[in-house]
Protein backbone atom coordinates (compact mmCIF):
# COMPACT_ATOMS: atom_id res chain seq x y z
CA UNK A 1 0.00 0.00 0.00
CA UNK A 2 1.49 3.26 -0.84
CA UNK A 3 1.58 6.41 1.32
CA UNK A 4 -0.93 8.77 0.90
CA UNK A 5 -2.15 12.13 1.69
CA UNK A 6 -5.64 12.91 3.07
CA UNK A 7 -7.28 15.76 4.10
CA UNK A 8 -10.47 15.36 6.80
CA UNK A 9 -12.70 17.88 8.50
CA UNK A 10 -13.46 17.20 11.72
CA UNK A 11 -14.84 18.83 15.45
CA UNK A 12 -13.75 18.64 18.85
CA UNK A 13 -14.40 19.87 22.24
CA UNK A 14 -11.01 21.16 23.23
CA UNK A 15 -10.47 23.30 27.40
CA UNK A 16 -8.59 26.02 26.85
CA UNK A 17 -6.21 27.23 30.08
CA UNK A 18 -8.98 30.15 30.35
CA UNK A 19 -11.81 28.13 30.65
CA UNK A 20 -10.52 25.58 32.80
CA UNK A 21 -9.40 27.92 35.22
CA UNK A 22 -12.87 29.26 35.03
CA UNK A 23 -14.26 25.62 36.04
CA UNK A 24 -11.82 24.93 38.79
CA UNK A 25 -12.87 28.70 40.20
CA UNK A 26 -16.35 28.17 40.04
CA UNK A 27 -15.71 24.80 41.86
CA UNK A 28 -13.91 26.51 45.11
CA UNK A 29 -15.12 27.39 48.30
CA UNK A 30 -14.87 31.37 49.37
CA UNK A 31 -11.89 30.31 51.38
CA UNK A 32 -9.87 28.06 48.71
CA UNK A 33 -10.58 30.96 46.32
CA UNK A 34 -8.57 33.44 48.69
CA UNK A 35 -6.11 30.88 49.13
CA UNK A 36 -5.43 30.40 45.24
CA UNK A 37 -5.41 33.94 44.60
CA UNK A 38 -2.62 34.66 47.34
CA UNK A 39 -0.69 32.29 45.17
CA UNK A 40 -1.32 34.03 42.06
CA UNK A 41 -0.21 37.38 43.62
CA UNK A 42 2.92 35.87 44.93
CA UNK A 43 3.62 34.31 41.39
CA UNK A 44 2.48 37.46 38.68
CA UNK A 45 3.62 40.60 39.36
CA UNK A 46 0.63 41.90 36.70
CA UNK A 47 -1.51 41.39 39.27
CA UNK A 48 -2.61 43.25 42.81
CA UNK A 49 -5.11 43.43 45.16
CA UNK A 50 -6.92 47.36 45.54
CA UNK A 51 -5.86 49.15 48.23
CA UNK A 52 -8.24 49.24 51.56
CA UNK A 53 -8.90 45.82 50.83
CA UNK A 54 -7.58 43.48 53.04
CA UNK A 55 -6.78 39.70 52.75
CA UNK A 56 -8.51 39.21 56.52
CA UNK A 57 -12.16 38.01 56.18
CA UNK A 58 -12.49 37.23 59.10
CA UNK A 59 -14.63 40.22 60.84
CA UNK A 60 -17.30 39.51 58.36
CA UNK A 61 -17.12 35.90 58.91
CA UNK A 62 -20.23 34.17 60.01
CA UNK A 63 -19.27 31.15 62.91
CA UNK A 64 -20.44 27.64 61.94
CA UNK A 65 -22.95 26.92 64.71
CA UNK A 66 -26.21 25.45 64.68
CA UNK A 67 -28.19 28.22 62.28
CA UNK A 68 -25.74 26.56 59.39
CA UNK A 69 -26.97 23.30 57.67
CA UNK A 70 -25.53 19.97 58.40
CA UNK A 71 -23.19 20.28 55.95
CA UNK A 72 -21.18 22.80 58.33
CA UNK A 73 -20.31 20.60 60.46
CA UNK A 74 -17.22 21.50 63.04
CA UNK A 75 -14.26 19.62 63.31
CA UNK A 76 -12.54 19.56 66.22
CA UNK A 77 -8.75 19.71 67.17
CA UNK A 78 -6.38 18.73 70.31
CA UNK A 79 -5.67 21.51 72.12
CA UNK A 80 -2.30 22.87 71.73
CA UNK A 81 1.23 21.31 72.52
CA UNK A 82 -1.34 17.83 73.14
CA UNK A 83 -0.04 14.93 71.37
CA UNK A 84 -2.27 12.59 69.88
CA UNK A 85 -2.88 9.72 71.82
CA UNK A 86 -1.72 5.74 70.02
CA UNK A 87 -0.47 2.43 70.79
CA UNK A 88 3.15 4.41 71.46
CA UNK A 89 4.90 4.66 74.95
CA UNK A 90 3.13 7.71 76.44
CA UNK A 91 6.81 8.82 78.12
CA UNK A 92 9.87 8.24 79.78
CA UNK A 93 11.25 8.14 83.17
CA UNK A 94 14.54 9.24 83.96
CA UNK A 95 17.23 7.16 86.42
CA UNK A 96 15.33 8.69 90.03
CA UNK A 97 11.86 7.94 88.32
CA UNK A 98 10.89 11.38 87.78
CA UNK A 99 8.69 11.66 84.77
CA UNK A 100 10.61 13.79 81.57
CA UNK A 101 8.61 13.67 78.41
CA UNK A 102 8.60 17.36 76.33
CA UNK A 103 5.06 17.09 76.21
CA UNK A 104 4.10 17.58 79.48
CA UNK A 105 2.48 20.62 80.96
CA UNK A 106 5.52 21.05 82.55
CA UNK A 107 7.97 21.50 79.87
CA UNK A 108 9.72 24.95 79.12
CA UNK A 109 8.72 26.84 76.32
CA UNK A 110 10.86 29.57 74.12
CA UNK A 111 9.39 32.60 74.35
CA UNK A 112 8.51 33.36 70.54
CA UNK A 113 6.36 37.21 70.17
CA UNK A 114 4.69 35.74 67.32
CA UNK A 115 3.20 33.06 68.66
CA UNK A 116 -0.61 33.20 68.68
CA UNK A 117 -1.77 33.63 72.02
CA UNK A 118 -4.65 31.89 71.84
CA UNK A 119 -2.33 28.95 71.02
CA UNK A 120 -0.47 29.85 74.46
CA UNK A 121 -3.88 29.90 76.07
CA UNK A 122 -5.30 26.57 74.68
CA UNK A 123 -1.86 24.65 75.50
CA UNK A 124 -2.10 26.48 78.94
CA UNK A 125 -5.84 25.10 80.07
CA UNK A 126 -5.39 21.34 78.06
CA UNK A 127 -6.52 18.80 80.38
CA UNK A 128 -2.83 17.49 81.05
CA UNK A 129 -1.47 20.61 82.21
CA UNK A 130 -5.08 20.71 84.16
CA UNK A 131 -4.28 17.49 86.07
CA UNK A 132 -0.64 18.17 86.22
CA UNK A 133 -1.00 21.52 88.24
CA UNK A 134 -3.18 19.00 90.81
CA UNK A 135 -0.34 16.37 91.14
CA UNK A 136 2.21 18.76 91.37
CA UNK A 137 0.14 20.42 94.63
CA UNK A 138 -0.32 16.49 95.80
CA UNK A 139 1.46 14.72 99.04
CA UNK A 140 3.10 12.14 96.94
CA UNK A 141 5.94 10.99 96.78
CA UNK A 142 8.42 11.20 93.15
CA UNK A 143 7.83 7.52 92.76
CA UNK A 144 4.08 7.45 92.86
CA UNK A 145 3.87 11.10 91.18
CA UNK A 146 5.74 9.95 88.53
CA UNK A 147 3.56 6.68 88.35
CA UNK A 148 0.30 8.96 88.04
CA UNK A 149 1.30 11.14 85.74
CA UNK A 150 2.07 8.82 83.52
CA UNK A 151 -1.13 7.22 83.50
CA UNK A 152 -1.93 10.97 82.74
CA UNK A 153 -0.48 10.96 79.51
CA UNK A 154 -2.32 7.04 78.51
CA UNK A 155 -5.20 9.30 78.91
CA UNK A 156 -7.67 9.92 75.73
CA UNK A 157 -9.20 13.56 75.10
CA UNK A 158 -12.55 12.32 76.95
CA UNK A 159 -10.33 11.63 80.21
CA UNK A 160 -10.91 7.96 79.49
CA UNK A 161 -7.76 5.16 80.27
CA UNK A 162 -8.37 2.89 77.09
CA UNK A 163 -5.81 0.75 78.12
CA UNK A 164 -5.91 -1.76 80.52
CA UNK A 165 -3.13 -1.74 83.31
CA UNK A 166 -1.51 -5.06 82.23
CA UNK A 167 -1.19 -3.27 78.58
CA UNK A 168 0.51 -0.43 80.26
CA UNK A 169 3.08 -2.11 82.86
CA UNK A 170 5.25 -3.32 80.30
CA UNK A 171 5.75 0.18 79.05
CA UNK A 172 7.09 0.79 82.71
CA UNK A 173 11.17 1.00 83.11
CA UNK A 174 11.90 -2.34 84.24
CA UNK A 175 14.56 -0.98 86.72
CA UNK A 176 11.71 0.75 88.59
CA UNK A 177 9.95 -2.43 89.53
CA UNK A 178 6.37 -1.70 89.11
CA UNK A 179 3.69 -3.87 89.76
CA UNK A 180 0.00 -3.89 88.50
CA UNK A 181 -0.97 -2.73 92.59
CA UNK A 182 1.55 0.16 92.27
CA UNK A 183 -0.92 0.89 88.71
CA UNK A 184 -3.86 0.18 90.26
CA UNK A 185 -2.99 2.83 93.12
CA UNK A 186 -1.91 5.27 91.10
CA UNK A 187 -5.18 5.10 89.26
CA UNK A 188 -7.07 5.95 92.20
CA UNK A 189 -5.15 8.86 92.70
CA UNK A 190 -5.98 10.09 88.95
CA UNK A 191 -9.90 9.41 89.44
CA UNK A 192 -9.74 11.40 92.86
CA UNK A 193 -8.58 14.61 90.38
CA UNK A 194 -10.53 17.04 89.09
CA UNK A 195 -13.03 16.65 86.92
CA UNK A 196 -14.66 13.88 88.39
CA UNK A 197 -14.77 10.75 86.21
CA UNK A 198 -11.41 11.61 85.00
CA UNK A 199 -9.32 7.84 84.72
CA UNK A 200 -12.33 5.80 83.98
CA UNK A 201 -12.03 2.92 81.73
CA UNK A 202 -15.76 2.94 80.64
CA UNK A 203 -18.87 5.24 80.73
CA UNK A 204 -20.20 3.65 83.40
CA UNK A 205 -17.24 3.38 85.88
CA UNK A 206 -17.04 7.44 84.67
CA UNK A 207 -20.70 8.50 85.88
CA UNK A 208 -20.19 5.77 89.02
CA UNK A 209 -17.24 8.04 89.88
CA UNK A 210 -19.42 11.68 89.39
CA UNK A 211 -21.85 10.29 91.59
CA UNK A 212 -19.56 8.92 94.21
CA UNK A 213 -17.83 12.45 94.22
CA UNK A 214 -21.05 13.82 95.26
CA UNK A 215 -22.30 14.42 98.74
CA UNK A 216 -24.26 11.35 100.10
CA UNK A 217 -28.55 11.35 99.98
CA UNK A 218 -31.48 9.56 98.51
CA UNK A 219 -31.38 10.32 94.95
CA UNK A 220 -27.53 10.17 94.82
CA UNK A 221 -27.39 6.52 96.03
CA UNK A 222 -30.41 5.44 94.12
CA UNK A 223 -28.87 7.14 90.97
CA UNK A 224 -25.56 5.38 92.60
CA UNK A 225 -27.47 1.72 92.22
CA UNK A 226 -28.92 2.07 89.23
CA UNK A 227 -25.47 2.62 87.38
CA UNK A 228 -23.48 -0.20 89.28
CA UNK A 229 -26.56 -2.64 88.55
CA UNK A 230 -28.87 -1.36 86.18
CA UNK A 231 -27.48 0.91 83.21
CA UNK A 232 -28.42 -1.61 80.52
CA UNK A 233 -31.86 -1.01 81.57
CA UNK A 234 -31.78 2.47 81.58
CA UNK A 235 -30.64 2.56 78.56
CA UNK A 236 -33.23 0.43 77.23
CA UNK A 237 -36.04 2.75 78.86
CA UNK A 238 -37.20 -0.48 81.38
CA UNK A 239 -38.51 1.71 83.96
CA UNK A 240 -40.60 -1.00 85.57
CA UNK A 241 -38.05 -3.56 85.72
CA UNK A 242 -36.22 -0.41 87.50
CA UNK A 243 -38.79 0.12 89.79
CA UNK A 244 -39.22 -3.62 90.45
CA UNK A 245 -35.78 -4.37 91.36
CA UNK A 246 -34.66 -1.30 93.17
CA UNK A 247 -38.41 -0.75 95.24
CA UNK A 248 -38.52 3.06 94.37
CA UNK A 249 -41.36 4.80 93.36
CA UNK A 250 -41.95 7.04 90.06
CA UNK A 251 -40.57 10.61 91.65
CA UNK A 252 -37.41 8.97 93.07
CA UNK A 253 -36.91 7.39 90.07
CA UNK A 254 -37.60 10.70 87.78
CA UNK A 255 -35.38 12.04 90.16
CA UNK A 256 -32.48 10.01 90.27
CA UNK A 257 -32.64 9.46 86.28
CA UNK A 258 -32.54 13.48 85.65
CA UNK A 259 -29.48 13.02 87.93
CA UNK A 260 -28.07 10.38 85.88
CA UNK A 261 -28.70 12.68 82.82
CA UNK A 262 -26.75 15.74 84.16
CA UNK A 263 -23.80 14.11 84.39
CA UNK A 264 -21.03 14.51 82.09
CA UNK A 265 -19.87 11.12 79.87
CA UNK A 266 -17.08 13.04 78.28
CA UNK A 267 -15.25 14.80 81.20
CA UNK A 268 -12.05 15.96 79.63
CA UNK A 269 -13.98 17.26 76.76
CA UNK A 270 -14.43 20.39 78.76
CA UNK A 271 -10.64 20.72 78.98
CA UNK A 272 -10.30 20.11 75.40
CA UNK A 273 -10.07 23.64 72.64
CA UNK A 274 -12.03 23.15 69.25
CA UNK A 275 -10.96 24.95 66.13
CA UNK A 276 -13.85 27.32 65.10
CA UNK A 277 -14.54 27.49 61.53
CA UNK A 278 -15.96 30.54 60.16
CA UNK A 279 -18.28 30.66 57.34
CA UNK A 280 -18.03 33.75 55.06
CA UNK A 281 -21.37 33.76 52.77
CA UNK A 282 -21.16 34.38 49.34
CA UNK A 283 -24.19 36.03 48.87
CA UNK A 284 -26.96 38.24 51.25
CA UNK A 285 -30.48 37.66 51.01
CA UNK A 286 -33.36 40.26 51.99
CA UNK A 287 -36.84 40.97 51.32
CA UNK A 288 -36.83 44.18 49.74
CA UNK A 289 -40.37 45.50 48.56
CA UNK A 290 -42.12 42.26 49.04
CA UNK A 291 -39.47 40.46 47.27
CA UNK A 292 -36.75 38.40 48.17
CA UNK A 293 -33.24 40.04 46.69
CA UNK A 294 -29.97 38.46 46.21
CA UNK A 295 -26.93 40.00 46.63
CA UNK A 296 -23.46 39.41 46.42
CA UNK A 297 -21.57 39.26 49.67
CA UNK A 298 -19.16 42.83 49.24
CA UNK A 299 -16.30 41.18 51.92
CA UNK A 300 -16.96 38.20 50.01
CA UNK A 301 -15.20 39.28 46.99
CA UNK A 302 -11.82 39.82 46.10
CA UNK A 303 -10.52 42.97 44.46
CA UNK A 304 -8.30 42.66 42.27
CA UNK A 305 -6.83 44.60 39.30
CA UNK A 306 -3.47 45.16 37.09
CA UNK A 307 -0.72 46.67 38.21
CA UNK A 308 -0.37 50.25 36.82
CA UNK A 309 3.91 50.25 37.17
CA UNK A 310 4.40 46.92 35.65
CA UNK A 311 1.68 47.54 32.43
CA UNK A 312 3.12 51.40 31.84
CA UNK A 313 6.29 49.55 31.44
CA UNK A 314 4.66 46.96 29.40
CA UNK A 315 3.44 49.71 27.18
CA UNK A 316 6.36 51.60 26.82
CA UNK A 317 8.23 48.45 25.77
CA UNK A 318 6.01 46.74 23.43
CA UNK A 319 7.80 43.87 21.13
CA UNK A 320 10.40 43.20 24.16
CA UNK A 321 8.05 41.86 27.01
CA UNK A 322 8.38 38.51 26.96
CA UNK A 323 6.93 36.96 30.15
CA UNK A 324 5.57 40.17 31.65
CA UNK A 325 3.44 39.74 28.21
CA UNK A 326 2.31 36.99 29.23
CA UNK A 327 1.61 37.23 32.99
CA UNK A 328 -0.14 40.52 31.83
CA UNK A 329 -2.88 37.93 29.59
CA UNK A 330 -2.99 35.52 32.85
CA UNK A 331 -3.85 38.16 35.12
CA UNK A 332 -6.33 39.76 33.01
CA UNK A 333 -7.63 35.50 32.46
CA UNK A 334 -7.79 35.80 36.16
CA UNK A 335 -9.99 38.90 36.85
CA UNK A 336 -12.71 38.45 33.99
CA UNK A 337 -12.70 34.35 35.68
CA UNK A 338 -13.24 35.63 39.25
CA UNK A 339 -15.59 38.28 38.27
CA UNK A 340 -17.73 36.10 36.15
CA UNK A 341 -17.69 33.13 38.90
CA UNK A 342 -19.50 35.67 41.38
CA UNK A 343 -21.67 36.69 38.62
CA UNK A 344 -22.79 32.76 38.09
CA UNK A 345 -23.06 32.50 41.95
CA UNK A 346 -25.30 35.35 41.97
CA UNK A 347 -27.41 34.17 38.76
CA UNK A 348 -28.02 30.84 40.81
CA UNK A 349 -28.53 32.25 44.30
CA UNK A 350 -31.30 34.49 42.77
CA UNK A 351 -33.03 31.79 41.06
CA UNK A 352 -33.26 29.22 44.10
CA UNK A 353 -34.66 32.17 46.04
CA UNK A 354 -36.91 32.80 43.31
CA UNK A 355 -38.33 29.20 43.95
CA UNK A 356 -37.97 28.77 47.35
CA UNK A 357 -40.19 31.80 48.22
CA UNK A 358 -42.46 30.46 50.75
CA UNK A 359 -39.48 28.47 52.76
CA UNK A 360 -37.99 32.50 53.38
CA UNK A 361 -41.86 33.16 54.47
CA UNK A 362 -42.72 30.10 56.75
CA UNK A 363 -39.59 28.13 57.07
CA UNK A 364 -38.41 24.29 56.53
CA UNK A 365 -42.06 22.94 56.18
CA UNK A 366 -42.50 25.36 53.26
CA UNK A 367 -39.16 24.11 51.41
CA UNK A 368 -40.70 22.74 47.99
CA UNK A 369 -38.74 19.63 46.10
CA UNK A 370 -36.34 21.09 43.92
CA UNK A 371 -33.47 20.10 41.85
CA UNK A 372 -30.36 21.10 39.94
CA UNK A 373 -32.12 20.22 36.71
CA UNK A 374 -34.72 22.62 37.07
CA UNK A 375 -32.47 25.66 37.99
CA UNK A 376 -29.97 24.53 35.14
CA UNK A 377 -32.94 24.68 32.74
CA UNK A 378 -33.86 28.03 34.23
CA UNK A 379 -30.61 29.95 33.57
CA UNK A 380 -29.77 27.78 30.50
CA UNK A 381 -26.45 26.58 32.52
CA UNK A 382 -25.45 22.83 32.04
CA UNK A 383 -26.19 20.38 35.63
CA UNK A 384 -22.77 19.96 36.38
CA UNK A 385 -22.22 23.69 36.85
CA UNK A 386 -25.22 24.08 39.02
CA UNK A 387 -23.68 21.74 41.12
CA UNK A 388 -20.20 23.04 41.03
CA UNK A 389 -21.94 26.64 41.96
CA UNK A 390 -24.32 25.18 45.02
CA UNK A 391 -21.03 23.03 46.54
CA UNK A 392 -19.54 25.51 49.99
CA UNK A 393 -20.73 28.22 49.06
CA UNK A 394 -22.98 29.66 51.66
CA UNK A 395 -25.85 32.01 51.72
CA UNK A 396 -26.72 34.39 54.49
CA UNK A 397 -30.61 34.30 55.32
CA UNK A 398 -32.69 36.03 57.88
CA UNK A 399 -33.46 32.20 59.14
CA UNK A 400 -29.88 31.94 59.42
CA UNK A 401 -26.84 30.75 57.05
CA UNK A 402 -27.03 27.72 54.74
CA UNK A 403 -25.40 26.00 52.05
CA UNK A 404 -27.10 26.12 48.09
CA UNK A 405 -26.86 22.87 48.60
CA UNK A 406 -29.85 22.79 51.38
CA UNK A 407 -32.70 24.10 49.15
CA UNK A 408 -32.58 20.81 47.15
CA UNK A 409 -33.69 17.40 48.19
CA UNK A 410 -35.56 14.38 46.88
CA UNK A 411 -39.30 14.52 47.03
CA UNK A 412 -42.14 12.53 48.53
CA UNK A 413 -45.97 12.39 46.55
CA UNK A 414 -48.87 13.20 48.41
CA UNK A 415 -52.40 12.36 47.89
CA UNK A 416 -53.32 14.81 45.69
CA UNK A 417 -50.97 14.10 42.77
CA UNK A 418 -48.22 17.02 44.12
CA UNK A 419 -44.71 16.50 45.98
CA UNK A 420 -43.66 17.37 49.58
CA UNK A 421 -39.91 18.15 49.98
CA UNK A 422 -37.93 15.62 51.83
CA UNK A 423 -36.67 18.89 54.44
CA UNK A 424 -40.07 19.95 54.88
CA UNK A 425 -41.20 16.13 55.87
CA UNK A 426 -37.81 16.45 58.22
CA UNK A 427 -39.52 19.18 59.51
CA UNK A 428 -43.12 18.34 60.23
CA UNK A 429 -41.55 14.99 62.13
CA UNK A 430 -39.61 17.35 63.97
CA UNK A 431 -42.53 19.09 65.24
CA UNK A 432 -44.54 16.34 65.81
CA UNK A 433 -41.60 14.49 68.19
CA UNK A 434 -41.17 18.05 70.18
CA UNK A 435 -45.28 17.90 70.70
CA UNK A 436 -45.51 14.19 71.56
CA UNK A 437 -46.81 13.13 75.26
CA UNK A 438 -42.84 11.85 76.48
CA UNK A 439 -44.46 8.78 78.35
CA UNK A 440 -45.87 7.88 74.85
CA UNK A 441 -43.98 8.79 72.56
CA UNK A 442 -45.12 8.69 68.32
CA UNK A 443 -43.64 5.23 66.79
CA UNK A 444 -42.54 5.80 63.37
CA UNK A 445 -45.93 3.92 61.86
CA UNK A 446 -47.78 6.73 64.11
CA UNK A 447 -45.50 9.12 62.64
CA UNK A 448 -46.16 7.76 59.21
CA UNK A 449 -50.03 7.58 59.95
CA UNK A 450 -49.96 11.35 61.34
CA UNK A 451 -48.33 12.85 58.24
CA UNK A 452 -50.50 10.64 56.34
CA UNK A 453 -53.58 12.30 57.53
CA UNK A 454 -52.31 15.60 56.41
CA UNK A 455 -52.08 14.00 52.44
CA UNK A 456 -48.54 13.34 52.50
CA UNK A 457 -47.62 9.70 51.77
CA UNK A 458 -44.70 8.31 53.20
CA UNK A 459 -43.53 4.70 54.57
CA UNK A 460 -42.48 3.56 57.94
CA UNK A 461 -38.90 2.79 57.16
CA UNK A 462 -38.73 6.54 55.21
CA UNK A 463 -39.75 7.91 58.25
CA UNK A 464 -37.18 6.02 59.93
CA UNK A 465 -34.46 7.40 57.52
CA UNK A 466 -35.30 10.86 57.91
CA UNK A 467 -35.64 10.52 61.70
CA UNK A 468 -32.49 9.27 62.24
CA UNK A 469 -30.55 12.24 60.01
CA UNK A 470 -32.30 14.54 62.43
CA UNK A 471 -30.58 12.74 65.22
CA UNK A 472 -34.12 11.73 67.21
CA UNK A 473 -33.58 8.61 68.48
CA UNK A 474 -36.41 5.78 68.29
CA UNK A 475 -39.56 5.46 70.61
CA UNK A 476 -37.75 3.55 72.84
CA UNK A 477 -35.08 5.55 73.81
CA UNK A 478 -37.56 8.61 74.13
CA UNK A 479 -39.72 7.33 76.40
CA UNK A 480 -40.00 8.91 80.01
CA UNK A 481 -41.20 8.11 83.57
Amino acid sequence: MKPSLQLKISQHLTLTPQLQQSIKLLQLSTLELNQELERFLLENPMLEREDGDGSDFAPGAAPASSSTTDSGSQAEAPAAGEEPQGESEPANFDEAGEWSSASSGSSNRDDDDDTDFQELQAAGTSLRDHLDQQVSLSPLSDRDRALVRFLIEALDEDGYLNQSLEELLPLLPPELEYDLDDLAIALRHVQHLDPAGIGARNPQECLSLQLRAMSRGATRDLALRIVDEYLDLLAERNFVRIKRATGCDDDALRAAHALICSLDPHPGSQHSVQETRYILPDVIVRKLRGRWTVSLNPEAMPKLRINSLYASILQQNRGSGGALTSQLQEARWLIKNVQQRFDTILRVSQAIVDQQRQFFDYGDVAMRPLTLREIADQLELHESTVSRVTTQKFMATPRGVFELKYFFGSHVATDTGGAASSTAIRALIRQLVEAEDRKKPLSDAKIAELLGQQGIVVARRTIAKYRESLNIPPVSLRKTI
